[in-house]
């Protein structure tokens, strides 16, 4: 964006000189102009902030140049030619003297589609999917896609449409400190493309449209594979040390329950390997405390549910105690929850007193950090990763590709520097060549 300044009127151009902002001396608006089409369009902004000026004007830009494609397609002739158009302009002949209104688009629109797959999800994903997450399509389609495709007709999404909202979404929220676009985080912009797929595929399952448009990424560079932060066996002893001292000697001793249950939760992780959410979930009922016939040790059989729906844990021998202890504090009734809400402040409080709050990537460590500990850990010890991965209810390809290949004990040294075997008769020259030079030495 660039700002040019004249005694008449204050200009800013947007999108690359596409959009002229600007607002005359004797006006509290913002007006936008463009060029498209052949002619040139304004609108006046209804906005005195510059700031909601620039979002509306790029708003504007994008519903004229979806309009402009629109009457484009709309003026292709019967044998798919397209009319005349004066020179140098690109633009059909238009008859100034007797114009009429342009007709009305026909066909569903994106809002009719977008009601259509949340009438359908919602009752399709009942008592499966969480409902935060149902929610959250609710969400992305009120606050960001409906504002900007609602009233587009769902034929005319195309693949040029898709990527003219990413760049909306990356450059239509400005920070009012500095003045520059916020961007959204990667991943909240996906879980919009990923609700905008669900919704062309609803109307592509009832006829609306022929096929979904490319909504691939465009000028996207390979991105690298970050591993997962997590502690390393002498950065989880200072944390679970820490804990325990905190569990002691709490600050104020109406915190001492809270201590104790976070540094029980924090080995009872490091032990099984959980997410949080399935920690959360767990009652009195689904963990047993069992003799492994395989170890002769104590350990637990936990059944979880989470994520994944229902599965089983075998944890480390680590996490008996743990249990025991909140059992005995609490006296646990069987649906009662055994850890219930993670105590993440306490958590993060520890963490940054002892500067483990992030790695040295600046990766931010959380409580899913322990579950990323337990799978490198056993890793580490040579456990074979199939197990691992049934045990984390996880796959292989997801362990090998962000937590195994930062490990340096999973590399074979005799694998890797295996020798070949020479003949008899190589082995012999070459004996015979270092006595020659051991010979040559000598004298």
């Amino acid at each position: 964006m660039t700002d040019k300044k004249s005694d008449t009127v204050e200009t800013l151009t947007l999108l690359d000189g596409k959009v002229h902002l600007y607002k005359r001396p004797r006006s509290r608006y913002y007006q936008c102009s463009t060029y498209m089409g052949g002619r040139n369009l304004r609108v006046s902004t209804k906005e005195t902030n510059v700031v909601l000026a620039r979002e509306f004007a790029r708003d504007w830009y994008m519903l004229c140049y979806a309009a402009d494609r629109r009457r484009k397609r709309e003026a292709l002739s019967l044998d798919g030619t397209v009319q005349p158009s004066p020179a140098g302009t690109g633009a059909p002949v238009e008859d100034r003297r007797r114009r009429t209104p342009s007709p009305k688009p026909t066909g569903p629109t994106f809002r009719e589609a977008a009601e259509a797959f949340l009438d359908e999800y919602r009752v399709i994903t009942q008592g499966e999917r969480n409902e935060n997450y149902v929610q959250s399509k609710d969400d992305n389609l009120r606050v960001h896609l409906l504002p900007f495709l609602g009233d587009l007709p769902v034929a005319d999404v195309t693949a040029d449409v898709v990527q003219s909202y990413r760049v909306h979404r990356q450059t239509s929220r400005i920070d009012k400190k500095t003045g520059e676009a916020k961007r959204p985080a990667r991943s909240t912009l996906h879980g919009e493309i990923v609700t905008l797929r669900q919704v062309l595929k609803t109307a592509n399952r009832k006829g609306w449209i022929n096929a979904l448009p490319d909504m691939t990424v465009a000028y996207k560079a390979s991105g690298k594979i970050a591993h997962r932060a997590w502690f390393s066996p002498e950065e989880y002893r200072i944390l679970y040390e820490a804990t325990r001292e905190r569990a002691k000697n709490p600050k104020k001793e109406r915190w001492r329950s809270a201590c104790e249950d976070l540094h029980d939760y924090v080995l009872f992780m490091g032990n099984t390997g959980l997410r949080p959410d399935e920690a959360s979930r767990l009652q009195d009922r689904d963990v047993t405390i069992v003799k492994d016939d395989a170890m002769g040790e104590r350990i637990l059989e936990i059944e979880v549910r989470g994520k994944r729906g229902a599965g089983y844990c075998k944890s480390m021998p680590g996490a008996v105690h743990p249990i025991q202890r909140i059992r005995q504090r609490k006296a646990l009734k069987p649906t009662d929850l055994i850890f219930g809400k993670v105590q993440r402040e306490l958590l993060n409080t520890i963490l940054d007193e002892l500067n483990l709050k992030h790695d040295r990537e600046g990766n931010l460590r959380t409580a899913y950090s322990l579950r990323h500990t337990y799978i490198c850990m056993r890793l580490m010890e040579g456990a074979d990763i199939y197990q691992i991965a049934k045990n984390c209810r996880t796959s292989v390809e997801m362990i090998e590709k962000y937590y195994a290949s930062h490990i340096k004990t999973t590399l074979d040294t005799a694998a890797i520097n295996v020798r070949k075997s020479k003949t008899p008769d190589a082995a012999a020259k070459e004996r015979a060549k270092n006595a020659a030079a051991s010979r040559k030495k000598s004298r």
